[in-house]
């Protein structure tokens, strides 16, 4: 495709028709010339606002960039409504390939009930692999909302799924070759199957249910990284268990083999979650199917420690994602 915004006939056919949600709340969604949304809520709602990019892979970019914005709603506490969207795709890029990144972020889009309320769509020499940009809009009711400021001293802290889901499927995918000539097949199939795993809108929905404390989605940094930014919003200390933090096997195995920490490894699906009884959290999401556990308690102070059996460390500010280090050594 040509330098410069997508011709109008590429737009609708391969973008705007592909965008096959629709909400009730919406008044004006994607058309051709529109360059703003409108949704309308009701009194006693409020809007919740999210943004991310998707910069570090372009492997199931449009299934990785919902998910991602979708899941900074949901851990505070709302309910996704739609998502603005910018495109932008390297000069050399085919038209199916536009396509194959819209339908990947409609389908995500179905499954969740968001629509695609618009955005913007561009071929550049600004880049060199395909960048997306969602911006989230959801809903909550007031006094509903939950911010990851919310962590008291004496709550629990609990972590659903496991950590290095969202890391562990990239590295699978991007490295393929690597690693089918040290692993079986099947691991390295089943790795790439955690991108099944990324959405938390059903923990967060539960945990809501529940009177969470906090949330927050366990994304660049890992989950060293979550849990000092749930820590230092709330002003709170953490004492943490390193061994009941999830982590699955082939995560394990894969981080191994790259020399990385899966601590520190990019970890959408899992959700951290603040909460008085979080056994009870716990338990009421296991009953739903969602595997949770509780890895720690907040304290007070600002002392953020590790605990390894008798071993203590302390937590330090988010660094660097692991990821980086092995797609851009």
């Amino acid at each position: 495709m040509k330098i410069g915004k997508v011709p109008e006939n590429v737009l609708k056919r391969s973008v705007l028709r592909q965008i096959r949600t629709k909400r009730k709340e919406v008044l004006v969604g994607a058309a051709v010339g529109e360059d703003c949304a409108a949704i309308k809520l009701g009194e006693d709602e409020v809007f919740v606002i999210s943004t991310d990019p998707i910069t570090g892979t372009a492997s199931d970019i449009g299934h990785l960039a919902i998910h991602i914005t979708l899941n900074d709603l949901a851990s505070a506490g709302a309910e996704p409504v739609g998502v603005m969207i910018t495109l932008l795709l390297p000069q050399e890029s085919e038209e199916q390939q536009l396509k194959e990144i819209m339908g990947q972020m409609e389908t995500v889009c179905a499954q969740a009930n968001v629509q695609i309320l618009g955005g913007h769509t561009e071929v550049t020499k600004a880049v060199n692999q395909p960048l997306v940009n969602v911006c989230g809009v959801g809903k909550v009711k007031q006094g509903r909302l939950v911010a990851t400021s919310g962590v008291k001293p004496g709550d629990d802290i609990l972590a659903s799924k496991w950590i290095g889901l969202e890391g562990t499927s990239i590295l699978a995918k991007e490295k393929e070759k690597e690693l089918s000539g040290r692993f079986p097949g099947w691991l390295v199939k089943e790795a790439q199957g955690f991108a099944g795993y990324l959405s938390v809108l059903p923990e967060a929905s539960v945990a809501v249910g529940c009177g969470v404390s906090a949330m927050h989605d366990v994304t660049e940094g890992g989950i060293f990284g979550a849990l000092w930014e749930l820590a230092e919003s709330s002003h709170v200390g953490l004492e943490i268990d390193l061994k009941k933090i999830p982590v699955k096997q082939e995560t394990i195995e894969i981080c191994e083999f790259f020399q990385i920490n899966p601590y520190g490894l990019i970890s959408s699906g899992c959700m951290l979650m603040a909460a008085s009884d979080g056994n009870g959290l716990a338990r009421k999401l296991q009953k739903q199917g969602i595997h949770a556990a509780v890895i720690g308690k907040a304290v007070a102070g600002n002392d953020r420690i590790l605990w390894n059996g008798d071993e203590k460390r302390f937590l330090e500010p988010p660094k660097a994602d692991e990821l980086y280090r092995v797609l851009c050594p």
